[in-house]
Parts: C-alpha cells; sequence; structure tokens
C-alpha cells in the first residue's frame, strides 16, 4: 500500500504544468489553450490507465468544432464590416441628419467614406469621423 509520505515525494519530484494559459478580454479560453490544455493531459496521463480511444475523438471534435466556429466568427465580422461599408456607400451625396458627440443635432450632404481601424465612417458637410448609426434621417 501506497502511504501518504510516498505520494508526497513522487508529487514532489513530478513535472510542473505549464502556466501559459491565458484568457482572452472574456475570461474565455481560446483554441491555442485548448490544445494545451488537450497536450498537457495526454503527456501526463496514467501509463497503466491510458485516455479511452472515445474520450480521445471526443475532445479532438471539441477542438476542430472549436476551431471552425472561430473561423465563421472572423468571417461573420469581416462580412458585417463590408455590409457597413456598402450602406455607407449608399449615402453618398444624400443630406443627412445626425447627433455628434455634443449631443447636437446636425445636418449635411456626405461627402466620403472611409474605413478607419476597422470602422466605417462619414465626412458629413466637412466634418470627418461621423459614426452612421449617429444618422437619424436621410433625405
Amino acid at each position: 500500500m501506497t502511504s501518504v509520505q510516498d505520494l508526497k515525494s513522487i508529487t514532489a519530484l513530478a513535472p510542473k504544468p505549464e502556466r501559459a494559459i491565458s484568457k482572452d478580454g472574456n475570461g474565455q479560453l481560446g483554441k491555442d489553450d485548448f490544445l494545451k490544455l488537450f497536450v498537457a493531459q495526454l503527456q501526463h496521463q496514467d501509463p497503466m490507465n491510458p485516455m479511452e480511444n472515445a474520450d480521445f475523438m471526443g475532445q479532438m471534435a471539441s477542438f476542430s468544432t472549436l476551431e471552425q466556429i472561430s473561423k465563421m466568427a472572423a468571417a461573420n465580422e469581416q462580412l458585417a464590416s463590408q455590409s457597413s461599408l456598402t450602406g455607407a456607400v449608399n449615402l453618398l451625396g444624400r443630406t443627412v441628419t445626425y447627433t455628434g458627440p455634443d449631443k447636437v443635432t446636425k445636418t449635411g450632404p456626405v461627402e466620403q467614406v472611409a474605413t478607419v481601424d476597422g470602422k466605417t465612417v462619414l465626412t458629413v458637410a466637412g466634418v470627418s469621423g461621423v459614426d452612421p448609426t449617429s444618422i437619424t434621417q436621410i433625405a
């Protein structure tokens, strides 16, 4: 029978797991972190009782699903950005009314559409940086 002292000495000799797992801004693990955990699990599994094939395949399927969802989210983000830009281009030459950051309502023609830091912005009557979501009326 293994004593508590034997377990303590075995634990002291065991390699320490990596602490390089980080959380994103939402406090959730990403696909790279999932893969690190999976590899660590394989490295530290009990050789006398290895992981079952079904468990292994389930985790691989989870990883594959996570990767595909990440790709889909990136594609959706790009699609939303392109949609916003297309909608803003349709405003060129039209007179719009918008609420500025100072909470004052302003009116003028849309003169230019640009993308700044991934966001679509308009130039209305010489005022640049107008957020298209602040438009309240289109004439």
